[in-house]
């Protein structure tokens, strides 16, 4: 059986990798183990959030599957941060945990190019550190021109609850026992991480009249860009916070010990996410606070479960149940299943290139998990990119390779193959220097280039963007054009908004940079002819425009150190004065730009500035061929 690539796992990043390289053209297997657990959620049952939600819309700017499988099959939609600037705003959509697997297989069943198999992959085929396919556990060789690793947390994975380990996946399943193995027997450096996920309550035992309902939005929104709400705005199922009490705290400090990551099990070697604690973690670092919020969540309109959103916990079962029934509302809540804790191995990812192939192994690439990330839209942008730079290698094309100031796609892997992980990394809006200029808003304007560059944006997609764009700057244009004049009537109407009155004529898009002024003031003086969508557009430039061309000019800044390209054979060790710990750093992530090399932890800008001296100085002429994804 011969394949042109490999996506190993059906998880967030196998499904978008092996539709990306499908999409292409390339024929194309997805192996996993349990074809019923593809695009399997098996901690939160949401997509998005702060920074994520940003994440899926640039996911669907580029041609992925995930913003338009999560407008399928979600149950409730809102936009955090609505009050706020629109550098924060981010969509985040109660995910139905049976409708959105179910949506993703069929979309995998149907797609030309495509075959999904369950199988059970344990090592590599590789010669001449060159992948070149995968061994099943029965000895079956399928053979391959590139790999693309999407394991999620399913290498030598190990359940940990109380002072129990238990070698098996998240839903019970036989785990991948010796593919780790075979990575560190070509010379990879494994980590091994951890993260958990709390109990799923029957919604029927609880007592939602003493809990705070969390309604969905009232207005409707989509992580597409090219699709209309598939959810009716009247039929959300809300949510519901509670909060912890002195009861839960004391039960988890008398039964601390108990937990397997403070004495539970003394062989433990993960470190678990620092955004997304367990309980104990917070009862212990944040000795302080009276209260924890946490959130009721619905799983499913199929099932009648409900997930406890900041309740993660690998306590014994007993001691679940004490700290169950200590929240309010709670008080003869029935456990459907209970909380556990998951550890896990991944490989460091500064043994990446930005194109998320291996520097070890030439055609094996990783995405998701296994790349030291948590999350669903973490994994996913991954297996997109890997898919993406994966196929273009096939096709002899330079690959895309996201910059910062692009998305927070580009952020999320300079960061990984940059600076690597200590546990398993998050994507958080302060992690982005760019982030008025990554929004949710303008994720199409920031990549749907890019998506159709790369051949999965179809044509009749790409002329809806390129109208967008022309009807922003009509818009844009139409404001500048026409003014209004200080009459009588026009300084009453600003004095009742109420705003200052005018002394000479005014632009209305100079008018609209007024704080207090809205386009709905603006359309007291003219018709504006526009969307909602392009007219918000051309607000939040004009309100933000400043702001915004100074963050565009420190980006530029940052392009131009991206431009001076680093030779991928280059020896650091003929480079004299150079500090070791720096050294060190340089010959472990081997950047391939000054600008890179920047952002490496451990390196100075004096070790920069003998870098620069040793390549103006002709230290090697060869150069690595990037394409920094310039339009």
């Amino acid at each position: 059986m011969d394949y042109e690539v490999i996506v190993v796992g059906g998880g967030h990043a196998g499904c978008e990798a092996a539709l990306a390289c499908a999409r292409k053209g390339h024929k194309t297997l997805l192996a996993t183990g349990n074809i019923q657990n593809i695009a399997d959620m098996p901690c939160n049952p949401s997509i998005g959030g702060s920074a994520k939600g940003i994440v899926v819309r640039e996911i669907d700017a580029l041609g992925g599957e995930m913003g338009i499988n999560a407008d399928k099959s979600l149950i409730q939609m809102k936009m955090l941060n609505s009050k706020k600037g629109p550098a924060v705003r981010a969509l985040r959509a109660q995910a139905d945990k049976i409708t959105y697997p179910e949506e993703m297989r069929k979309t995998l069943f149907h797609q030309e190019n495509l075959t999904v198999l369950e199988c059970m992959v344990e090592d590599l085929i590789v010669e001449d550190h060159c992948a070149k396919g995968v061994i099943l556990d029965d000895g079956t060789k399928i053979t391959s021109k590139k790999v693309i690793l999407t394991t999620g947390t399913y290498l030598k994975a190990d359940i940990l609850v109380g002072d129990t380990r238990r070698r098996e996946g998240p839903h019970g399943e036989k785990p991948s026992n010796h593919l780790s193995d075979c990575l560190k027997d070509l010379g990879f450096r494994i980590i091994r991480l951890k993260t958990g996920t709390p109990q799923r309550i029957l919604k029927s035992s609880i007592d939602f009249s003493v809990t705070q309902e969390e309604k969905g939005d009232s207005v409707y929104h989509t992580f597409s860009h090219d699709c209309e709400p598939f959810y009716d705005i009247n039929d959300q199922i809300s949510c519901y916070l509670v909060y912890t009490t002195e009861k839960t705290h004391q039960i988890i400090r008398d039964h601390l010990h108990e937990s397997s990551m403070y004495g539970g099990l003394d062989d433990i070697e993960g470190i678990g996410p620092r955004y997304c604690p367990s309980i104990e973690d917070k009862i212990v670092r944040f000795a302080d606070k009276e209260r924890h919020q946490l959130f009721l969540e619905p799983e499913s309109r199929y099932m009648d479960e409900i997930y406890i959103q900041g309740f993660s916990t690998s306590m014994p079962y007993n001691v679940q149940e004490e700290m169950v029934h200590s929240l309010k509302g709670l008080e003869h809540a029935v456990i459907k299943r209970y909380a556990y804790a998951i550890e896990y191995d991944a490989i460091y990812p500064t043994q990446l290139k930005p194109t998320l192939e291996t520097k070890l192994i030439e055609n094996l690439y990783t995405a998701g998990q296994i790349n030291g990330t948590s999350g669903y839209e973490e994994a996913a942008c991954q297996g997109l990119m890997a898919g993406i730079n994966a196929s273009l290698s096939l096709e002899d094309k330079d690959p895309l390779v996201l910059k910062r100031n692009d998305a927070y796609i580009g952020v999320l892997i300079d960061d990984l193959v940059t600076k690597g992980v200590r546990d398993p990394y998050r994507l958080l809006t302060s992690r982005a220097e760019y982030r008025l200029l990554l929004r949710s808003d303008n994720a199409d304007l920031r990549l749907r280039e890019y998506g159709y560059q790369v051949g999965l944006i179809n044509e009749e997609k790409y002329k809806n963007y390129c109208q967008k764009k022309q009807k922003i700057e009509e818009l844009t244009n139409y404001l500048k054009e026409n003014k209004v004049t200080p009459t009588r009537k026009v300084n009453d109407y600003l004095k009742s908004i109420p705003s200052t009155e005018l002394k000479d004529g005014i632009s209305l898009y100079n008018l609209l940079k007024r704080p207090e002024i809205t386009m709905q003031h603006i359309e007291h003086f003219i018709e504006i002819p526009y969307t909602a969508e392009i007219q918000e557009q051309v607000l939040i430039h004009n309100k933000y425009e400043g702001y915004i061309l100074k963050a565009q000019k420190e980006a530029e800044k940052m392009i131009r150190l991206e431009a001076k390209k680093i030779p991928e054979n280059i020896d650091y060790d003929k480079i004299v004065n150079i500090a070791s710990e720096a050294r060190q750093k340089l010959k472990e992530v081997r950047p391939t730009s000054i600008g890179q090399a920047i952002r490496i932890s451990g390196v100075n800008p004096s070790d920069i500035s003998i870098l620069m001296v040793y390549l103006k100085k002709g230290g090697s002429d060869e150069r690595t061929r990037i394409y920094s994804g310039t339009k």
